[in-house]
């Protein structure tokens, strides 16, 4: 649709409730997860703690299963001319005997053990530095336009990417781990940076404002319509290069970062340029002649 008809055909509340619905949604998802399992998304064996085997794809996942029966595993996957199985903790006497099983069946297995203790410091820094990161995010934009509301609505579109992107790695059965901590902090800057392109568009040029934003619109989605085929590049190679050659397996974190990346840039088109756009219209009509101070 073109940005123009997008913009002038529809009032601000209309459009405001959908992406604010998408996010109540999201939140929902996020509860559910959390009542199950007690964490909104599903922690990686690097929270949780835990064992993770990489073995030569010469069986069958029910055979596996079966030979792993007396042990806590959580998934087997196939990443191509191999599997990756992740276990739960367990004490070391049972870790000893995986190792030596696991060992002298495969010639090639790779085992990677994380030790509880571990796992502990890294979601003390997860719950310590993302919401450090939406707070000095928020400082600096209030800095720059000083208007509280801008500040505000450009952190709620951030923060909306994060819960709807991790909602629908809850939803594709993606878990949290170092390269998806690292992508969801990606997204906050590229939500920042996308909004504070609109914002800047809107508040600190002359004209009419639904003319600045459509403006900022074409120069914004062309900008994340090329991040986003570099990204679907990630995506496919990381997931499909088994197909090439059995040399290669999927790389896990690759699939994984770049699949929250996907869901968090599609959102961000939907909260900048629905959302946060709008709640400008809003503001706008309601404070005519306003900008930021310069």
């Amino acid at each position: 649709m073109d940005p123009e008809i997008l913009i002038s055909k529809y009032e601000p509340k209309q459009m405001v409730a959908i992406p604010l619905t998408v996010l109540m949604l999201a939140l929902l998802v996020l509860g559910a997860t959390y009542l199950s399992t007690g964490s909104p998304v599903n922690l990686g064996v690097e929270f949780t703690g835990g064992t993770s085997i990489t073995i030569p794809a010469i069986e069958t996942e029910e055979e596996i299963a079966d030979k792993l029966a007396d042990y806590p595993v959580v998934e087997i996957r196939d990443v191509g001319n191999s599997y990756r199985i992740l276990l739960g903790s367990m004490n070391e006497e049972d870790y000893r005997d995986l190792a030596s099983e696991i060992t002298a069946e495969y010639e090639d297995a790779e085992i990677r053990y994380t030790g509880p203790v571990y796992s502990e410091g890294l979601q003390k820094q997860a719950l310590k530095y993302i919401p450090a990161s939406f707070i000095l995010m928020a400082l600096v934009v209030l800095i720059i336009f000083r208007m509280p509301f801008v500040s505000f609505i450009i952190a709620l579109s951030a923060l909306s990417d994060i819960v709807i992107a991790a909602a629908c790695m809850n939803l594709t059965g993606v878990q949290l781990s170092l390269g998806t901590v690292a992508a969801l902090l990606m997204l906050i800057g590229y939500s920042v940076d996308s909004n504070i392109l609109l914002n800047n568009r809107v508040l600190k040029r002359k004209g009419v404002v639904e003319e600045k934003i459509v403006g900022a619109m074409r120069t914004g989605i062309a900008m994340t319509s090329t991040t986003l085929s570099a990204i679907l590049a990630l995506f496919i190679v990381s997931a499909f290069s088994y197909l090439v050659s059995n040399t290669f397996t999927r790389i896990d974190i690759l699939f994984d970062i770049s699949v929250v990346l996907i869901f968090g840039l599609l959102a961000d088109m939907m909260n900048t340029w629905v959302m946060n756009a709008n709640m400008l219209r809003w503001y706008m009509a309601r404070n005519p002649g306003r900008r930021a101070k310069r």
